[in-house]
């Protein structure tokens, strides 16, 4: 690779947690409005590797398996008469993206956006066609 045809890599380091984190804001900002106005009080944060309990929970041997994680009432089960309830979550684990990155070579950004776009369908509960037409969109 060489500088002179564009070819070389954009990081040279691991990316950091606030890189992914940064990537991941980028992403969001990618996803209609229409759906984006809809996340209310989801929070989105990047730790390196799911923890024991969270494996043995999607009963998943590798943390390198799991690349991001939903955390919460899904739309269509929610109350509308609910109180305060604790703020969803979508966790993107770091390590199990970047090694995802590394065997696929895929644009990082295009990977943390599927991983994102993947959580948040949790979220909505789409079907696979929503979630690959919501994938297709804008990059």
């Amino acid at each position: 690779m060489t500088e002179q045809d564009g070819t070389l890599p954009r990081y040279t380091t691991p990316p950091s947690q606030a890189d992914i984190e940064a990537m991941a804001e980028r992403g969001l900002a990618a996803i209609p409005a229409s759906l984006r106005r809809r996340i209310d009080n989801v929070a989105i944060t990047v730790e390196d590797l799911a923890d024991d309990a969270t494996l043995d929970e999607m009963e998943i041997e590798s943390p390198f398996d799991l690349t991001g994680l939903y955390r919460g009432t899904p739309l269509h089960l929610r109350d509308s008469g609910q109180i305060a309830r604790a703020p969803d979550l979508i966790v993107l684990y770091r390590h199990a993206i970047l090694l995802e990155w590394i065997e696929t070579e895929e644009d990082l950004e295009k990977l943390v956006r599927s991983v994102l776009i993947h959580e948040v369908a949790h979220h909505f509960r789409f079907s696979d066609a929503e979630i690959e037409a919501l994938e297709a969109g804008p990059a």
